[in-house]
């Protein structure tokens, strides 16, 4: 972050009472991390703070501290400024896309390659392992509180966005993050535990049933596995509970492309891609106006899910 944005920012957070800071649609753990650690530390400096769900809390994340202070949205709410956090564009917010449009001042702050920066200041750096770097980082630089909570949140936004710590995106600078949130309190073990061995059964279920249907394609470079509503009621499974299949096909030796699709509605469907080598999933997703990184993106098309299927396979097809 340059001297310049570091100043603005700075003087942005100092004659703000009125804080907002929002999630996005779909949230993983780098986006309730993000918005928790950074709320919270805003509110450690007497700043009034409301930090607004703009869907589900995953299970999976409901042990964050703090998590209790992230609430649904209320019509009469108004802010000096806005934190938008770890979303491309302002369509991830849902209906709380209404607050761009009500604040006085948006920040924009994310690591996804697609953002369109949208804010009016805009903290974008594609090369950050996570949103939840980006908020370490200004959290140290303009010397904002932290405690072992607030780092506990950043942890877990960096482990899951990086898969682990396996991804691309990992570096010297993440590492060292984390050795300092460790030296804040942060109990990995805890942590991980809740992250990676708390699976409930019906997620267990719905795993098996959407992974024993994939499908291999182009000489089994590209794996496809579709979660129906079908699949979901007989799991007794929510939408979130498909997170990690996309990643388990992509690990398979031959696969360089894995996509998962998610039915939302008939004619609705989630998509979520990744890759291993070459292929770029970000460009994929671009051509159907949607986004994100070089081996992980998404977009959402209006189609069924079997005509998206169709879609996809086409598309996918020229890289392969």
């Amino acid at each position: 972050m340059n001297s310049i944005i570091k100043q603005e920012l700075s003087n942005i957070i100092d004659k703000s009472d009125k804080i907002g800071v929002v999630s996005h649609l779909n949230p993983d753990g780098d986006n309730i991390g993000s918005i928790l650690a950074l709320g919270s530390s805003m509110e450690k400096l007497g700043k009034k703070v409301t930090i607004l769900k703009s869907d589900f809390v995953p299970n999976d994340l409901l042990f964050l501290p703090n998590i209790e202070k992230i609430i649904s949205v209320s019509d009469d709410l108004n802010f000096d400024v806005l934190f938008v956090l770890d979303s491309s564009d302002a369509e991830r917010l849902g209906d709380n896309k209404r607050f761009i449009e009500k604040a006085k001042y948006i920040i924009n702050i994310d690591h996804h390659i697609s953002n369109n920066n949208f804010g009016h200041l805009n903290i974008v750096e594609p090369k950050a392992s996570s949103t939840c770097e980006i908020i370490y980082n200004i959290i140290s630089e303009l010397n904002l509180p932290i405690d072992s909570n607030i780092a506990t949140c950043i942890y877990t936004g960096i482990s899951t966005d990086t898969g682990r710590f396996m991804y691309e995106n990992v570096n010297e600078n993440t590492h060292l993050i984390v050795s300092n949130l460790l030296a804040l309190g942060t109990d990995i073990y805890y942590v991980n535990k809740k992250l990676y061995q708390s699976r409930s059964l019906s997620k267990t279920k719905l795993f098996i049933e959407v992974i024993s249907s994939s499908k291999l394609f182009f000489d089994n470079k590209v794996s496809v596995a579709k979660v129906t509503l079908e699949n979901l009621n007989r799991a007794n499974a929510r939408p979130e509970d498909s997170d990690g299949i996309v990643e388990f096909l992509r690990d398979t030796e031959t696969v360089e492309v894995s996509v998962l699709l998610k039915e939302i509605e008939t004619n609705l469907t989630r998509v979520s891609i990744r890759t291993k080598e070459y292929v770029d999933a970000n460009e994929i997703c671009n051509k159907f106006n949607g986004g994100g990184h070089l081996r992980a993106a998404g977009c959402t098309i209006q189609r069924n899910i079997d005509e998206t299927e169709k879609l996809l396979i086409e598309s996918i097809k020229q890289y392969i």
